[in-house]
């Protein structure tokens, strides 16, 4: 048996990058997976590339009612969910002084708002004893130029997390933070080569991180192995943050 036997996920952002690397991994420890994208193309893409126990839900996870028609999915598909993972995220490099209000607003919208109602809308659906994982980010903690909305979301969501660990805990619902560092998405991908290389001579293990290995620290989160953990934030970040 899978350490996700029997379990139901939720993962937004599931249709690319981290999303998509965890819910096959979800899929492979034996969970029935719901994922949800903004983009039809993509999200058919993602589904019949994890093959089995996936179902795809097109939608905007700062659209209230797109996450309402997510969630009535899962209930009449499964009753229940066991695992929340609030994931879709944006974020775009941006000084303070070129700052609009249309690039906060969005970021916000995605990054908070979004998680946030993720998990609300959960609750009347998410068994005792669950498990909710955001993803966060190592600029929660970092200062990093042109990045501070970006870092302000992520650091919104840590603090979201430590509320829910109370908030839940007569439930037995965990509440944990994923704080990637530099890793192979989009975001990364669309640098200059020069920006890339002076990122990962910062990172000590010389590299920039899979999707993979962020997916396994959710399996981790997700799973029995972490019956004894609430309330953290996971840095997977090859050290960047943490020296």
């Amino acid at each position: 048996m899978g350490k996700l036997s029997n379990k139901v996920a939720v993962i937004t952002g599931g249709s690319s990058g981290i999303g998509l690397a965890t819910a096959k991994r979800f899929v492979a420890e034996g969970a029935t997976v719901f994922i949800m994208g903004r983009r039809r193309k993509e999200l058919d893409a993602a589904v019949k590339e994890i093959g089995a126990s996936v179902t795809g839900v097109q939608g905007d996870v700062a659209n209230l009612a797109d996450l309402d028609r997510l969630y009535q999915t899962v209930k009449a598909a499964q009753g229940h969910v066991d695992i929340v993972y609030a994931n879709a995220g944006v974020g775009e490099f941006v000084a303070t002084s070129e700052l609009t209000e249309e690039h906060f607003v969005e970021t916000f919208d995605v990054n908070v708002k979004g998680s946030v109602f993720t998990v609300q809308k959960a609750l009347p659906l998410l068994a005792d004893g669950g498990s909710i994982i955001l993803t966060g980010s190592i600029a929660s903690v970092k200062g990093i130029p042109a990045f501070g909305v970006y870092s302000a979301t992520k650091a919104a969501l840590r603090s979201f997390v430590r509320t829910w660990t109370l908030e839940l805990k007569d439930r037995k619902i965990r509440a944990n933070v994923i704080s990637p560092g530099p890793i192979d998405t989009p975001i990364i991908a669309g640098l200059p080569k020069e920006a890339i290389a002076q990122i990962v001579a910062s990172v000590p293990m010389g590299r920039v991180g899979t999707s993979d290995e962020i997916a396994k620290a959710a399996v981790f989160l997700a799973s029995d192995d972490s019956s004894y953990v609430t309330g953290i934030e996971l840095f997977v970040d090859g050290g960047q943050a943490q020296v």
